[in-house]
Protein backbone atom coordinates (compact mmCIF):
# COMPACT_ATOMS: atom_id res chain seq x y z
CA UNK A 1 0.00 0.00 0.00
CA UNK A 2 1.29 3.39 -1.27
CA UNK A 3 1.56 5.68 2.11
CA UNK A 4 2.18 9.34 1.22
CA UNK A 5 3.46 11.68 4.17
CA UNK A 6 3.55 14.65 3.58
CA UNK A 7 4.85 17.66 5.93
CA UNK A 8 4.05 21.73 6.59
CA UNK A 9 6.23 23.49 8.54
CA UNK A 10 6.44 26.41 11.38
CA UNK A 11 7.10 29.77 10.24
CA UNK A 12 8.26 32.74 12.04
CA UNK A 13 8.19 36.50 10.39
CA UNK A 14 11.34 38.32 10.62
CA UNK A 15 10.22 41.36 9.59
CA UNK A 16 7.25 43.51 7.35
CA UNK A 17 4.68 41.28 9.08
CA UNK A 18 1.75 41.93 9.17
CA UNK A 19 2.15 43.78 5.81
CA UNK A 20 1.93 40.72 3.82
CA UNK A 21 -2.04 41.45 3.90
CA UNK A 22 -1.71 44.40 2.70
CA UNK A 23 0.41 45.58 -0.10
CA UNK A 24 3.33 45.28 1.65
CA UNK A 25 6.88 43.32 1.99
CA UNK A 26 8.24 40.85 4.14
CA UNK A 27 11.01 38.53 5.43
CA UNK A 28 10.22 35.45 6.76
CA UNK A 29 11.95 32.11 7.46
CA UNK A 30 11.15 28.38 8.18
CA UNK A 31 11.21 26.88 11.39
CA UNK A 32 11.73 23.10 11.32
CA UNK A 33 11.77 22.18 14.77
CA UNK A 34 7.78 22.00 14.50
CA UNK A 35 6.00 20.85 12.06
CA UNK A 36 2.01 19.09 10.74
CA UNK A 37 2.30 15.92 8.97
CA UNK A 38 -0.07 14.74 6.53
CA UNK A 39 -1.02 11.41 5.65
CA UNK A 40 -2.49 10.09 3.04
CA UNK A 41 -3.51 6.46 1.86
CA UNK A 42 -5.62 4.68 -1.00
CA UNK A 43 -8.81 3.59 0.73
CA UNK A 44 -12.22 1.97 -0.33
CA UNK A 45 -14.15 5.60 0.75
CA UNK A 46 -12.97 9.15 1.07
CA UNK A 47 -12.54 9.21 5.08
CA UNK A 48 -11.41 11.88 6.95
CA UNK A 49 -9.43 11.02 10.32
CA UNK A 50 -10.01 13.18 13.24
CA UNK A 51 -6.93 13.82 15.07
CA UNK A 52 -5.96 14.55 18.83
CA UNK A 53 -6.89 18.51 18.34
CA UNK A 54 -10.51 17.37 16.68
CA UNK A 55 -11.66 15.94 20.25
CA UNK A 56 -15.41 16.26 21.04
CA UNK A 57 -14.86 13.60 25.15
CA UNK A 58 -13.27 15.91 27.41
CA UNK A 59 -13.09 14.95 31.52
CA UNK A 60 -14.77 18.33 32.28
CA UNK A 61 -16.45 21.64 31.32
CA UNK A 62 -12.83 23.19 32.11
CA UNK A 63 -10.70 21.11 29.91
CA UNK A 64 -13.12 21.88 27.42
CA UNK A 65 -12.92 25.78 27.64
CA UNK A 66 -9.09 25.08 27.44
CA UNK A 67 -9.23 22.94 24.61
CA UNK A 68 -11.25 25.55 22.40
CA UNK A 69 -8.98 28.18 23.61
CA UNK A 70 -5.81 26.27 22.21
CA UNK A 71 -7.84 25.14 18.98
CA UNK A 72 -10.79 27.24 18.34
CA UNK A 73 -14.31 24.84 17.95
CA UNK A 74 -13.46 23.06 15.32
CA UNK A 75 -9.81 21.67 14.88
CA UNK A 76 -7.69 21.26 12.39
CA UNK A 77 -10.09 18.62 10.17
CA UNK A 78 -11.84 21.45 8.33
CA UNK A 79 -8.73 22.78 6.93
CA UNK A 80 -7.81 19.48 5.72
CA UNK A 81 -12.23 19.02 4.12
CA UNK A 82 -11.42 23.09 2.58
CA UNK A 83 -8.06 22.11 1.19
CA UNK A 84 -9.97 18.47 -0.89
CA UNK A 85 -12.52 21.21 -2.11
CA UNK A 86 -10.12 23.90 -2.85
CA UNK A 87 -7.89 21.75 -4.66
CA UNK A 88 -10.68 19.86 -6.60
CA UNK A 89 -12.30 23.17 -7.69
CA UNK A 90 -8.38 24.35 -8.88
CA UNK A 91 -8.08 20.92 -10.93
CA UNK A 92 -11.61 20.93 -12.61
CA UNK A 93 -11.19 24.84 -13.69
CA UNK A 94 -7.58 23.78 -15.44
CA UNK A 95 -9.03 20.68 -16.73
CA UNK A 96 -6.61 18.44 -15.03
CA UNK A 97 -7.77 14.83 -14.87
CA UNK A 98 -8.11 13.12 -11.49
CA UNK A 99 -8.08 9.55 -11.01
CA UNK A 100 -11.42 7.64 -8.90
CA UNK A 101 -9.47 6.10 -6.40
CA UNK A 102 -10.25 7.13 -3.07
CA UNK A 103 -8.20 7.40 0.15
CA UNK A 104 -8.20 8.00 4.28
CA UNK A 105 -6.57 11.22 5.12
CA UNK A 106 -5.19 12.37 8.82
CA UNK A 107 -3.22 15.08 10.55
CA UNK A 108 -0.98 15.47 13.30
CA UNK A 109 0.86 18.45 14.20
CA UNK A 110 3.06 19.66 16.88
CA UNK A 111 3.33 23.44 16.23
CA UNK A 112 2.19 25.71 19.19
CA UNK A 113 -1.70 26.52 18.49
CA UNK A 114 -2.65 29.98 18.42
CA UNK A 115 0.85 31.67 19.10
CA UNK A 116 1.30 33.00 15.79
CA UNK A 117 3.85 30.33 14.02
CA UNK A 118 1.51 29.28 11.62
CA UNK A 119 0.35 26.15 12.68
CA UNK A 120 -3.11 26.28 10.29
CA UNK A 121 -1.73 27.09 7.45
CA UNK A 122 1.09 24.32 7.87
CA UNK A 123 -1.88 21.86 7.62
CA UNK A 124 -3.11 23.17 4.58
CA UNK A 125 0.04 23.46 2.76
CA UNK A 126 1.26 19.76 3.71
CA UNK A 127 -2.40 18.41 2.71
CA UNK A 128 -2.03 20.53 -0.76
CA UNK A 129 1.29 18.39 -1.00
CA UNK A 130 0.22 15.32 0.03
CA UNK A 131 -3.33 15.38 -2.45
CA UNK A 132 -1.24 16.24 -5.64
CA UNK A 133 1.63 13.84 -4.97
CA UNK A 134 -1.87 11.18 -4.69
CA UNK A 135 -3.07 12.51 -8.12
CA UNK A 136 -0.09 13.16 -10.29
CA UNK A 137 -1.11 16.75 -9.94
CA UNK A 138 2.13 19.63 -10.31
CA UNK A 139 0.52 23.25 -9.42
CA UNK A 140 3.75 25.88 -10.23
CA UNK A 141 5.22 26.27 -6.78
CA UNK A 142 4.55 30.20 -7.13
CA UNK A 143 0.90 29.42 -7.25
CA UNK A 144 0.25 27.05 -4.13
CA UNK A 145 1.18 29.35 -1.89
CA UNK A 146 -2.29 31.73 -3.44
CA UNK A 147 -4.29 28.37 -3.40
CA UNK A 148 -3.59 27.77 -0.10
CA UNK A 149 -4.24 31.07 1.52
CA UNK A 150 -7.91 30.89 -0.79
CA UNK A 151 -8.73 27.55 1.40
CA UNK A 152 -9.10 30.02 4.50
CA UNK A 153 -10.11 33.30 3.09
CA UNK A 154 -12.73 31.96 0.87
CA UNK A 155 -13.73 28.99 2.05
CA UNK A 156 -13.55 29.23 5.98
CA UNK A 157 -13.83 33.60 5.94
CA UNK A 158 -10.42 33.19 7.77
CA UNK A 159 -8.28 36.94 7.44
CA UNK A 160 -5.10 36.09 5.96
CA UNK A 161 -2.26 37.06 3.71
CA UNK A 162 0.08 35.17 1.58
CA UNK A 163 3.41 35.52 3.93
CA UNK A 164 3.31 31.97 5.76
CA UNK A 165 1.77 30.01 2.91
CA UNK A 166 4.94 31.34 0.86
CA UNK A 167 7.67 30.38 3.29
CA UNK A 168 6.06 27.23 4.05
CA UNK A 169 6.07 26.37 0.12
CA UNK A 170 9.37 27.77 -0.58
CA UNK A 171 10.87 27.05 2.46
CA UNK A 172 14.66 28.27 4.21
CA UNK A 173 14.24 32.28 3.62
CA UNK A 174 12.64 34.20 1.76
CA UNK A 175 12.14 38.08 1.13
CA UNK A 176 8.54 39.05 -0.20
CA UNK A 177 7.22 42.09 -2.43
CA UNK A 178 3.18 42.22 -2.51
CA UNK A 179 3.35 45.88 -3.90
CA UNK A 180 0.06 46.36 -6.70
CA UNK A 181 2.35 47.09 -9.43
CA UNK A 182 4.71 43.73 -8.91
CA UNK A 183 1.68 41.55 -8.69
CA UNK A 184 0.26 39.08 -11.02
CA UNK A 185 -2.57 37.35 -11.60
CA UNK A 186 -2.61 33.14 -13.35
CA UNK A 187 -5.34 30.70 -12.86
CA UNK A 188 -7.24 33.11 -10.94
CA UNK A 189 -4.93 33.86 -8.35
CA UNK A 190 -2.55 36.51 -7.01
CA UNK A 191 0.98 35.89 -6.40
CA UNK A 192 3.97 38.41 -5.88
CA UNK A 193 7.46 38.64 -6.12
CA UNK A 194 8.99 35.52 -3.99
CA UNK A 195 13.10 35.87 -3.29
CA UNK A 196 15.05 33.16 -1.60
CA UNK A 197 17.51 34.16 0.46
CA UNK A 198 20.59 32.55 1.75
CA UNK A 199 19.65 31.66 5.83
CA UNK A 200 23.28 31.94 6.72
CA UNK A 201 22.86 35.81 5.91
CA UNK A 202 20.91 35.45 9.74
CA UNK A 203 22.91 36.35 12.64
CA UNK A 204 22.23 34.70 15.90
CA UNK A 205 18.35 34.45 16.27
CA UNK A 206 15.76 33.06 19.42
CA UNK A 207 12.62 32.01 19.26
CA UNK A 208 9.95 32.06 22.38
CA UNK A 209 6.28 31.51 23.03
CA UNK A 210 4.13 30.75 25.10
CA UNK A 211 0.80 28.56 24.71
CA UNK A 212 -0.77 29.85 27.63
CA UNK A 213 -1.30 33.12 26.15
CA UNK A 214 -2.38 32.29 22.45
CA UNK A 215 -5.06 33.96 20.55
CA UNK A 216 -6.74 33.47 17.36
CA UNK A 217 -5.02 35.12 14.42
CA UNK A 218 -8.22 36.55 13.86
CA UNK A 219 -8.40 38.72 16.54
CA UNK A 220 -5.39 40.84 15.78
CA UNK A 221 -6.59 40.67 11.95
CA UNK A 222 -10.05 41.31 11.36
CA UNK A 223 -10.60 44.82 13.20
CA UNK A 224 -7.09 46.01 11.57
CA UNK A 225 -7.84 45.04 8.12
CA UNK A 226 -11.42 47.20 8.41
CA UNK A 227 -9.86 50.23 9.10
CA UNK A 228 -6.96 49.54 6.46
CA UNK A 229 -9.79 49.11 4.25
CA UNK A 230 -11.27 52.26 5.85
CA UNK A 231 -8.40 54.26 4.85
CA UNK A 232 -7.20 54.84 8.50
CA UNK A 233 -4.54 56.96 7.97
CA UNK A 234 -2.15 55.60 11.04
CA UNK A 235 -2.77 51.97 9.56
CA UNK A 236 -2.13 52.86 5.75
CA UNK A 237 1.25 54.46 7.10
CA UNK A 238 2.32 51.89 8.84
CA UNK A 239 1.99 49.42 6.52
CA UNK A 240 3.79 51.46 4.11
CA UNK A 241 6.46 51.98 7.48
CA UNK A 242 6.67 48.23 7.75
CA UNK A 243 7.42 47.65 3.75
CA UNK A 244 10.30 49.93 3.73
CA UNK A 245 12.11 47.90 7.17
CA UNK A 246 11.76 45.13 5.25
CA UNK A 247 14.01 46.72 1.84
CA UNK A 248 15.82 47.93 4.83
CA UNK A 249 16.20 44.60 6.90
CA UNK A 250 17.29 42.78 3.18
CA UNK A 251 19.67 45.10 2.61
CA UNK A 252 21.28 44.82 6.33
CA UNK A 253 21.41 41.23 5.84
CA UNK A 254 23.29 41.51 2.36
CA UNK A 255 25.69 43.48 3.95
CA UNK A 256 25.94 41.62 6.98
CA UNK A 257 24.76 44.41 9.50
CA UNK A 258 23.71 42.44 12.24
CA UNK A 259 23.15 45.42 14.95
CA UNK A 260 21.03 47.43 12.31
CA UNK A 261 19.01 44.44 11.41
CA UNK A 262 18.54 44.84 15.11
CA UNK A 263 17.47 47.94 15.50
CA UNK A 264 14.72 46.84 12.51
CA UNK A 265 13.29 44.42 14.09
CA UNK A 266 12.84 46.32 17.24
CA UNK A 267 11.51 49.39 15.38
CA UNK A 268 8.70 47.13 13.64
CA UNK A 269 7.66 46.08 17.07
CA UNK A 270 7.43 49.45 18.11
CA UNK A 271 4.90 50.29 14.76
CA UNK A 272 2.59 47.13 15.21
CA UNK A 273 2.14 48.28 18.87
CA UNK A 274 1.41 52.10 17.57
CA UNK A 275 -1.39 50.48 15.75
CA UNK A 276 -2.37 47.19 17.47
CA UNK A 277 -4.29 47.03 20.92
CA UNK A 278 -1.88 44.32 22.34
CA UNK A 279 -2.17 42.09 25.00
CA UNK A 280 -0.27 43.17 28.67
CA UNK A 281 1.34 39.34 28.13
CA UNK A 282 2.32 39.67 24.89
CA UNK A 283 3.82 43.38 25.72
CA UNK A 284 5.69 41.68 28.76
CA UNK A 285 6.95 39.04 26.59
CA UNK A 286 8.92 41.65 23.82
CA UNK A 287 10.39 43.69 27.23
CA UNK A 288 11.75 40.96 29.04
CA UNK A 289 13.75 39.96 26.09
CA UNK A 290 14.45 43.52 25.54
CA UNK A 291 15.77 44.11 29.05
CA UNK A 292 18.30 41.07 28.16
CA UNK A 293 19.27 42.94 25.54
CA UNK A 294 18.39 41.14 22.49
CA UNK A 295 15.63 42.80 19.79
CA UNK A 296 12.21 41.34 19.95
CA UNK A 297 9.08 41.68 17.78
CA UNK A 298 6.52 39.07 17.74
CA UNK A 299 6.79 36.10 15.20
CA UNK A 300 3.07 36.56 13.75
CA UNK A 301 -0.02 37.85 15.41
CA UNK A 302 1.15 37.19 19.07
CA UNK A 303 2.22 34.50 21.69
CA UNK A 304 5.74 33.98 19.94
CA UNK A 305 8.21 36.64 19.87
CA UNK A 306 11.86 36.29 17.93
CA UNK A 307 15.07 38.59 17.73
CA UNK A 308 18.74 38.75 17.79
CA UNK A 309 20.75 38.57 20.36
CA UNK A 310 24.85 39.36 20.32
CA UNK A 311 26.39 36.52 22.70
CA UNK A 312 25.70 33.24 24.51
CA UNK A 313 25.91 35.08 27.52
CA UNK A 314 22.66 37.39 25.91
CA UNK A 315 20.86 34.13 25.03
CA UNK A 316 21.31 32.38 28.74
CA UNK A 317 20.37 35.77 30.29
CA UNK A 318 17.09 35.73 27.72
CA UNK A 319 16.19 32.47 28.29
CA UNK A 320 16.39 32.62 32.05
CA UNK A 321 14.05 35.79 32.26
CA UNK A 322 12.08 34.75 29.40
CA UNK A 323 11.18 31.15 31.05
CA UNK A 324 10.76 32.60 34.27
CA UNK A 325 7.34 34.18 32.73
CA UNK A 326 6.25 30.92 31.34
CA UNK A 327 8.06 31.08 27.69
CA UNK A 328 9.85 28.23 26.09
CA UNK A 329 12.79 29.78 24.71
CA UNK A 330 14.70 28.15 21.19
CA UNK A 331 17.40 28.78 18.93
CA UNK A 332 14.99 27.81 15.45
CA UNK A 333 16.44 25.28 12.94
CA UNK A 334 15.93 27.13 10.06
CA UNK A 335 14.40 24.78 6.99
Amino acid sequence: MQIIRQPGFARAGLIGNPSDGYYGKTISFLVKDFHADVILYEWEDLELILSQEDRSRFRSVRELARDVQLHGYYGGVRLVKATIKKFVDYCLKQHLPLHDRNFSIRYESNIPRQVGLAGSSAIIVATLRALMEFYGVEIPRYLQPSLALAVETEQLGIVAGLQDRVIQVYGGLVYMNFAPEVMREECGYRYGVYEPLDPALLPPLYLAYSEEEGEPTEATHRPLRVRFEQGDPDVVAAMQKFAGLTDEARKALLAGEGKHLARLIDENFDTRRSICQLQPAHLRMVKTARRAGASAKFAGSGGAILGTYQDEAMYARLKQDLQAIGCRVLKPTIG
